[in-house]
């Protein structure tokens, strides 16, 4: 994991470009070679009828997460395809996203997202595959 704050900076740069991410609050916390850690903080805006989280707030995390993991350092990696299970209520008021590189081929990548609250519980668990674009 970089905790450079200077390079942490630029990444966190670099990524306020990924709009809909960031206007919904999420951040980047740490990067490392094929890591990522996210975050949000809850507001009454990622709640749905029910008032617990909604799974698209959920969702647009753990997919950031994969996002800067997959590309921080590296060239544009898209996803194929993502994966998401829902495990249990946020109870906290902050959600966190942590991406982990599985595996990375010439032109596709694999992911694991997990999802907590500040308080440990698991929220969600997702995988993602990745095309990257530019490598031969």
């Amino acid at each position: 994991m970089t905790t450079d704050e200077t390079a942490l900076e630029e990444v966190r740069e670099r990524f306020s470009q990924d709009r809909f991410a960031t206007v919904n609050g999420a951040v980047i916390e740490a990067v490392g070679e094929g890591y990522a850690k996210c975050s949000i903080i809850l507001n009454e805006t990622h709640r749905n009828a029910l008032g617990a989280v909604m799974g698209g707030a959920i969702f647009t995390l753990a997919d950031f997460a994969f996002a800067v993991a997959s590309n921080w350092n590296k060239t544009a990696s898209v996803s194929l395809s993502a994966s998401i299970s829902f495990l249990g209520g946020a109870k906290g008021a902050k959600l966190i996203a942590e991406a982990v590189k599985l595996k990375e081929g010439r032109k596709t990548c694999y992911y694991e997202v997990t999802v907590c609250d500040e308080l440990g519980n698991q929220v969600a668990h997702m995988t993602s595959n990745g095309y990257c674009l530019d490598r031969n």
